[in-house]
């Protein structure tokens, strides 16, 4: 994947991970177990909220390409107005991350600095769109959680209470499944209990204390 990774004898540095699925995949869930293991993690949705807040330059930038009605009553950006625009038009999807993308980049380091300086040794963060963003450089490794379609259509439906129809555009608009596993270090399928997701859970973090952790502490 071209990405960097500690070799033998050198001192344990920060390990960053990617966390990614498709929508209705339960990343989120995936997310929580990390953290109650340990391991600092950021969503990326949270820091894409940080980066549009009102007086933001990607809450002028998206104004400014959008229109005032893009707006709630106090100002900010209507979340749900917004998707239902990217998932119709290409074009402004692709407008709409080239205003985002940059500021969650930034604020996604600052969280790598803040968990470093705490003594972390691994770090994650939940970025739903990371392979179209093209930012699997940025990660020593990235975990994958999928989920069959049917299953997240479901929980699309039943989280967000939009149609069938709806829960399937919002599928459309990204990367395939296929291509995400290809490209993914580690895959959990998150199709049953949220033991057994929570064990998979366990296994990868396993997985990566032992190539990177114990390299780091026999340096």
């Amino acid at each position: 994947m071209g990405r960097q990774h500690t070799t033998p004898g050198q001192p344990c540095r920060l390990i960053k991970i990617g966390v990614t699925g498709g929508v209705g995949s339960g990343k989120s869930l995936v997310c929580r177990r990390l953290q109650a293991s340990g391991v600092p993690v950021v969503s990326a949705d949270q820091l894409a909220r940080q980066a549009v807040e009102p007086h933001s330059r990607a809450h002028k930038q998206i104004v400014k390409r959008f229109g005032k009605d893009i707006l709630t009553a106090d100002g900010t950006i209507d979340r749900p107005r917004l998707r239902q625009i990217i998932t119709q038009d290409e074009a402004a999807r692709r407008d709409l991350e080239s205003y985002v993308h940059p500021e969650v980049g930034v604020q996604m380091q600052n969280h790598f600095r803040s968990a470093a300086a705490q003594g972390a040794w691994l770090a994650a963060v939940e970025v739903p769109l990371l392979f179209e963003a093209g930012l699997q450089d940025q990660f020593d490794a990235v975990i994958l959680v999928s989920g069959d379609t049917e299953v997240r259509i479901h929980r699309i439906m039943q989280r967000d209470n939009v149609s069938r129809q709806q829960a399937r555009a919002l599928m459309h608009i990204q990367m395939e499944e296929a291509q995400k596993r290809r490209m993914s270090d580690f895959i959990i399928e998150n199709n049953g209990s949220i033991d057994q997701m929570h064990a998979q859970v366990d296994r990868v973090l396993e997985k990566l204390a032992e190539k990177y952790k114990k390299i780091g502490e026999n340096g």
